[in-house]
C-alpha cells in the first residue's frame, strides 16, 4: 500500500506542477447564449431521465442567457458552466492517519522555454491552455472576451463560461471577460491557485483562507472559516480541499452536491449538480446529480479529476483518460495515450500530452476543440 501510495504522490505532484482548470455544471444540456448581455447561468428542468440507462438520452436544455437563477429552481436541470479542475496538493508523508498531510503550496513558476503546454482548462464554448513559457493561449468563442488573454507569465489558468481567471508567477489574479457580477474584479494579493466558476470565482490565498468574488446568491461565494489546500468554483457551488484532507463545499445543495463524503482527499472539482473528488489512496468519491452516471465513478487510482456540465474526465495513474456520462456529443470519448492533465468542459474535453500538445474532443460550434499547435 505505502509503495502504491509513494507512486500517486510523485505523479500528483507532477499534476500540481501542470494544474488544470475546469469549470461546470450539470443535469442539462445548456443552450448557448447569443447574446453580448453577460447573463448568469440558470437551471430548468429536467426534461428526461433516459440517461439513466446509457448516457446518450436527450440532454435537458438549459438557458444560459437567462438571469432567472436562485436555490428553488437551481437543481432540478443543473444550468451551465464548467468548473476548475483544482490540481492534487502536495502531501507530506508519515501524517496523522499515515496516507500524508495536505499543505497549500503556491503553483510553481513557469521555467520550461518553447511553446508547449503544460495545461488546459475548458470551459462552456471557449479553452484556455497555459504554455511552458508561462503564456496563456485561448480559442473558442470570444463573444465577451473570455478568450482574449492579457500579456505576462501565468501559472495556471481557468475557464468557465463566460470569464476566465489566471495566476500570475507573481502570485496575483488576472480576470478577463463577462463582469456583469464583478467575477472578473478580482481582489489584491497573493494568491497560490484561483478557479473560475459560473459568475463568481475563488481563489486560495498564500495563508490557505479561501477568498471568493462575483454573485454570491446561495452562499456560493461565501467560503467557510480555515486553511485550505484548494478550491474548485462550480456553476452554483463551490468546494475546497482542507489541510486535513477533508472537502468543505458551499452554495446551491440541490441533489446533495454541496454535502461531501467523509475521509481525506487529494483534490475536489465542482461541476453544476455534481462534484467528484480523488481520495488519498487514488480512488474517485462523486456525489450530486448523476442521472447520465456522472457521479458513478469508475474503479482504480487516479491523478486528478475534472467535473463537467453532464459528464466526467479522470486522469489515472498511468497518464490514461477515462471520461463517464454524458457523452452524445463525444465529449465522454477520450483518444488513447498519456496526458499529464485533464479537463472537462460543457460539451467538451480536453488534455495535454505527455509531448506537450492539446487534444480536444467533444462539440466544437465554436472552435473550442480545436487547439493551436504547440
Amino acid at each position: 500500500m505505502k509503495a502504491r501510495f509513494r507512486l500517486f504522490l510523485v505523479i500528483a505532484i507532477v499534476v500540481l506542477a501542470f494544474p488544470a482548470l475546469v469549470p461546470a455544471c450539470d443535469g442539462g444540456e445548456p443552450a448557448r447564449s447569443t447574446s453580448s448581455d453577460d447573463s448568469r447561468p440558470t437551471e430548468d428542468a429536467a426534461t428526461s431521465d433516459a440517461g439513466e440507462d446509457d448516457g446518450a438520452a436527450e440532454a435537458p436544455s438549459v438557458g444560459l442567457g437567462s438571469i432567472g437563477l436562485s436555490g428553488d429552481t437551481a437543481g432540478d436541470g443543473d444550468g451551465v458552466l464548467v468548473a476548475a479542475a483544482t490540481a492534487a496538493p502536495t502531501a507530506t508523508a508519515e501524517a496523522g492517519s499515515g496516507e500524508g498531510v495536505l499543505v497549500a503550496v503556491p503553483t510553481s513558476t513557469p521555467t520550461e522555454t518553447g511553446s508547449g503546454f503544460t495545461s488546459v482548462s475548458a470551459g462552456e464554448t471557449h479553452t484556455c491552455g497555459l504554455r511552458a513559457d508561462g503564456s496563456i493561449a485561448c480559442w473558442g468563442d470570444d463573444l465577451r472576451g473570455q478568450a482574449t488573454p492579457p500579456q505576462g507569465q501565468f501559472a495556471s489558468v481557468s475557464a468557465s463560461f463566460q470569464h476566465t481567471c489566471g495566476l500570475r508567477v507573481d502570485g496575483t489574479v488576472a480576470c478577463w471577460g463577462g463582469n456583469d457580477y464583478d467575477q472578473s474584479t478580482q481582489p489584491d494579493g497573493e494568491f497560490a491557485s484561483v478557479s473560475a466558476g459560473g459568475v463568481h470565482t475563488c481563489g486560495v490565498r498564500l495563508d490557505g483562507s479561501v477568498a471568493c468574488w462575483g454573485l454570491d446568491e446561495d452562499g456560493r461565494a461565501s467560503p467557510p472559516e480555515g486553511e485550505f489546500a484548494s478550491v474548485s468554483a462550480g456553476g452554483f457551488h463551490t468546494c475546497g480541499v482542507r489541510l486535513d484532507g477533508s472537502v468543505a463545499c458551499w452554495g446551491v445543495d440541490e441533489d446533495g452536491r454541496a454535502s461531501p463524503p467523509e475521509g481525506e482527499f487529494a483534490s475536489v472539482s465542482a461541476g453544476g449538480g455534481h462534484t467528484c473528488g480523488v481520495r488519498v489512496d487514488g480512488s474517485v468519491a462523486c456525489w450530486g446529480y448523476g442521472s447520465f452516471r456522472q457521479s458513478r465513478a469508475p474503479e482504480g487510482e487516479f491523478a486528478s479529476i475534472s467535473a463537467g456540465v453532464s459528464h466526467t474526465c479522470g486522469l489515472r495513474v498511468d497518464g490514461s483518460v477515462t471520461c463517464w456520462g454524458y457523452y452524445r456529443d463525444g465529449q465522454a470519448t477520450p483518444p488513447a495515450g498519456e496526458f499529464v492533465s485533464i479537463s472537462a468542459g460543457n460539451y467538451h474535453s480536453c488534455g495535454v500530452k505527455m509531448d506537450g500538445s492539446i487534444a480536444c474532443w467533444g462539440r466544437n460550434d465554436d472552435g473550442q476543440a480545436i487547439p493551436p499547435e504547440g
